[in-house]
C-alpha cells in the first residue's frame, strides 16, 4: 500500500495477489478515457516491460486537485508500489535496476513534485510583476 501526492491531488495504491486487474476509484482501467491519460497513467507498466507480468491486482483511490495531478499522482504512487513489491517479494537488486529504469525515464514516477502557485501581493499584477514607476 503506498500513499503519493501531486499538489493538492492524493493517490493510493494497494497491491494484492490476483489476475493482473487495474481499478481506480473502482472503475476497470479499459473504461478509463480518453486513451491519452490512460496510457498516462499505465505508464509505470509500459516501463517495467511485458516480459516482467505480475499477477497483481491494483486498486487505486485518488481525491483532491486536479484531473491532471491527480494522474500524476496515480502513476508516481503505482511505480512507488512496483518498487517497493520488488524489494520486498522479488530482490533488492531487481528493486534498485527498476528505481533506475523509472529514473531515468522521468523523474517524477518516483520523487513527487513540491512546486505551488506563488500567491499574488501587493503593488502589482502578479506574484513578481510590480506596476511600472512613473516620475511625471
Amino acid at each position: 500500500k503506498k500513499k503519493k501526492k501531486k499538489k493538492n491531488a492524493i493517490a493510493i495504491t494497494t497491491a494484492k495477489k490476483g489476475s493482473g486487474k487495474i481499478k481506480i476509484n473502482g472503475v476497470p482501467i479499459n473504461l478509463v478515457h480518453p486513451l491519452d491519460i490512460k496510457n498516462k497513467i499505465l505508464e509505470p507498466f509500459f516501463i517495467l516491460g511485458s516480459n516482467e507480468r505480475l499477477n497483481l491486482n491494483f486498486d487505486i483511490f485518488s481525491k483532491g486537485g486536479g484531473k491532471v495531478s491527480q494522474i500524476y499522482a496515480i502513476r508516481q504512487s503505482i511505480s512507488k508500489c512496483l518498487v517497493f513489491y520488488y524489494y520486498k517479494y522479488i530482490s533488492a537488486s531487481k528493486s534498485n535496476l527498476l528505481k533506475i529504469k523509472y529514473l531515468t525515464y522521468d523523474k517524477k514516477l518516483l520523487i513527487s513534485d513540491v512546486s505551488r502557485i506563488e500567491p499574488k501581493k501587493y503593488g502589482g499584477l502578479g506574484a513578481r510583476a510590480r506596476f511600472q514607476k512613473s516620475y511625471r
